[in-house]
């Protein structure tokens, strides 16, 4: 069955099986990040990589972050690689007809789990003369699981998001701490032991994505371990669909222009700021905005910020480095609030960043939309049935 279906997208059985790497974790977590550390890793080895993104919307922060670093990168939008997994497939196909990648990274939508049983085992049943599959990792953004479980005061998501971050864990084979740097060691300790004892069927690691601390053991099983067959953690999918739904999604494309060149680094931190401010406002916590800024005429040039909690400082992770006249501005916003208040801070937030800036800054938005996920449907479910369970 497999080679029929193999035949059918085009995929070509008769070579070296490609490694196809899954890097999930919840909104903010750090994956992109970790993503473009780790194919910087394969092509120093002197590897060839393919990368798949993939959203609920379209036109994300992540595929031009990637892309603005050479990477061959493919964009699934419209729904997670459950839901689309012909499209994952599809876009392996492209890029193995581009570029013959020898190891495919995919990074999941953030709030999408139940990976192992829709996607990376109906990848090895199906295409398993095609594909070696990696150990599934899962990044926790360290300063969010210390407020999930209860080791450290802060805001917090509803009970129902949170039931779909938990069950990223239980199904990890690797959980990855991300951003050691934020936490002591003494915190760090107790977030490693608090998840090894919640979650015994994982490695728990501890690591910078953004430094490279730590890096080398992760690398190591992404490249050479294989993801054991183990049972499917159990989803009660009408608990993860109310989760899902909770969440508020917006993307956005915005032009600027000016007669007078202007900072673009200082302009997405302005954004940021004023935008972060806004959401605390409307009690709407940030899951993850995310924003790239690249000029009209910038050969490859762009900058990028982050915001992954209301209560964090605006990370600049990428910048220009000169001064822009126009430029196209892409912003993802994902936090726990109604869409439609979103749409309403974005656009309130762009208006009062022109009059800053006297009127001189012209800010046009291109393309805007804004939505809660809908119900998950996978193509494919390997393992425990979903009816009844928790």
């Amino acid at each position: 069955m497999g080679s029929d279906l193999n035949k059918e997208v085009g995929m070509d059985s008769s070579g070296p099986r490609s490694r196809y790497v899954m890097i999930g974790g919840f909104l903010g977590a750090g994956k992109t990040t970790a993503v473009g550390r780790f194919a910087q890793h394969l092509v120093g080895q002197g590897l060839r990589v393919g990368l798949i993104t993939n959203d609920q919307g379209s036109g994300l922060v992540d595929t031009a972050s990637l892309r603005s670093r050479g990477f061959s990168t493919e964009e699934i939008p419209g729904g997670c690689f459950c839901c689309r997994f012909n499209s994952l497939v599809e876009a392996a196909k492209r890029l193995t007809e581009a570029t013959r990648p020898d190891v495919f990274v995919a990074e999941p939508v953030g709030s999408c789990t139940d990976l192992v049983a829709t996607v990376t085992y109906p990848l090895r049943r199906i295409y398993g003369d095609r594909f070696q599959i990696a150990p599934l990792s899962v990044l926790v953004d360290p300063i969010r699981a210390q407020r999930i479980f209860g080791l450290a005061k802060g805001a917090r998501f509803s009970d129902k998001v949170s039931y779909i971050y938990r069950k990223q864990l239980e199904e990890a084979n690797v959980i990855v701490i991300n951003k050691v740097d934020l936490l002591t060691s003494g915190e760090l300790g107790k977030l490693k032991a608090t998840l090894e004892e919640a979650f015994c069927q994982a490695q728990v690691l501890c690591l910078s994505a953004r430094t490279g601390t730590g890096l080398e053991d992760w690398f190591e099983i992404l490249s050479e371990e294989n993801q054991p067959h183990l049972p499917t953690v159990a989803i009660n999918y009408d608990t993860y669909a109310e989760g899902e739904a909770l969440l508020g999604w917006l993307n956005a494309t915005i032009e600027l222009k000016s007669n007078e060149a202007f900072d673009g680094n200082l302009i997405l931190g302005e954004l940021a700021d004023h935008l972060q401010r806004r959401m605390g406002r409307e009690d709407a916590e940030i899951a993850h905005l995310k924003m790239t800024l690249a000029p009209e005429r910038g050969l490859g040039d762009l900058a990028v910020i982050n915001v992954v909690r209301n209560d964090i400082v605006p990370e600049l992770g990428q910048g220009l480095d000169a001064p822009l006249r126009a430029g196209q501005l892409i912003l993802n916003l994902r936090a726990e609030g109604d869409p439609n208040r979103l749409e309403e801070a974005v656009r309130e937030v762009l208006s009062e960043l022109s009059e800053a800036n006297d009127g001189s800054l012209s800010v046009r938005v291109e393309d805007l939309e804004r939505f809660r996920p809908g119900r998950p449907e996978p193509t494919h479910r390997d393992g425990l049935e979903t009816a009844g369970s928790d």
